[in-house]
C-alpha cells in the first residue's frame, strides 16, 4: 500500500520487486502501481478515507461510517512503563505534545504551552510533554518558561510506552500531529490545535476532541514554514482559548 502520491514513493516498491503496488495513480505512475485508484478529491475529503479506500476494489465506493481507531493500554503495562521510567502517577496529569514533524507552521509557540501549563498547574493538574528526541528544544523551552511541575518525557519512551503513559492523562493538548491521533485514538479528552493544516482534512478521529483554530484567511496553507513570516495562526491563539477548550473537553461525555 503506497500512500503518498508521488513518484518516488512508488518507485521504491517497484524496484525491490514488491510484486501487488496498490496506491492512487498519482504523478503519472501507471507502470509503478499495478492496483490503481483513481482520487476524487470531493468524495474523500478526509485523509483517512483517501487511506482506507486503498483496502477497497479500485472504483468500488468506500463503506461508511469508517471506524474511529481505537488503542487501549492495561494497568499492568501503565504500572510496567511507570516503573520503567521511575515515574510516579500523580493524582491528575494534563498531557502536552508540542511536536509536529511536518514543520514548525505547526507547532503552537511554548511560551503559549508554558502559559497554558502555569494554569494546569495552579488547578492541580501535572504536566507531562511528550514527543521524540527532535521534539526536545521546545520541550526544554516549555519547562524552563513554566513553573516547577513540568514534565519532560520527550525521547525517553518508545511509542508504545507513550501509548501507556498518554493512557493516564485526564486530557491532551496537541498540535496536529501522530501523537495527537494517538491521543484520539486512546478516547482522551483532547484539544487539537491548528494552524497551517486543516481539521477539515486530518481531524483527531474521537467525539471526545475540541478543535481550535483562529480560520485566518492565510490558513490551511499546508506549508512547513509560515510563508508570510509572522504565522499569526498560532502566534495570536492565546493560551486562555486553549485552556477554555480544555475545560470543555474535559466536561464533554463521550457518545
Amino acid at each position: 500500500y503506497i500512500l503518498p502520491n508521488s513518484l518516488k514513493s512508488a518507485l521504491i516498491p517497484f524496484l525491490a520487486g514488491i510484486p501487488e503496488r496498490i496506491g492512487f495513480t498519482g504523478e503519472a505512475r501507471y507502470g509503478l502501481i499495478n492496483r490503481r485508484h483513481t482520487l476524487d478529491e470531493a468524495a474523500l475529503p478526509q485523509m483517512a478515507e483517501r487511506f482506507a479506500q486503498l483496502a477497497e476494489a479500485p472504483g468500488a465506493p468506500l463503506p461508511r461510517p469508517l471506524q474511529n481507531p481505537r488503542l487501549s493500554s492495561s494497568r499492568e503495562q501503565q504500572a510496567t512503563t511507570l516503573a520503567t521510567l521511575g515515574i510516579a502517577r500523580p493524582e491528575k496529569i494534563a498531557v502536552f505534545c508540542p511536536g509536529a514533524e511536518y514543520g514548525p507552521a505547526k507547532r503552537w509557540p511554548a511560551q503559549h504551552f508554558a502559559a497554558l501549563a502555569e494554569r494546569c498547574l495552579v488547578a492541580g493538574k501535572q504536566v507531562w510533554l511528550f514527543g521524540s528526541a527532535k521534539d526536545q528544544e521546545i520541550a526544554q523551552a516549555i519547562k524552563d518558561q513554566a513553573p516547577a511541575g513540568v514534565i519532560n518525557l520527550c525521547g525517553r519512551t518508545r511509542l508504545d510506552q507513550a501509548i501507556d503513559l498518554l493512557s493516564l492523562a485526564e486530557a491532551a493538548v496537541c498540535n496536529d500531529s501522530g501523537l495527537m491521533h494517538v491521543a484520539a485514538a486512546l478516547g482522551l479528552p483532547l484539544v487539537a490545535l491548528y494552524g497551517s493544516s486543516s481539521p477539515e482534512f486530518t481531524p483527531p478521529l474521537t467525539d471526545r476532541a475540541v478543535i481550535v483554530s483562529l480560520s485566518l484567511e492565510c490558513s490551511p496553507c499546508f506549508e512547513r514554514v509560515c510563508p508570510l513570516g509572522h504565522m499569526d495562526c498560532l502566534n495570536k491563539l492565546e493560551s486562555g482559548m486553549v485552556w477554555d477548550a480544555l475545560n470543555q473537553a474535559i466536561a464533554r461525555q463521550p457518545a
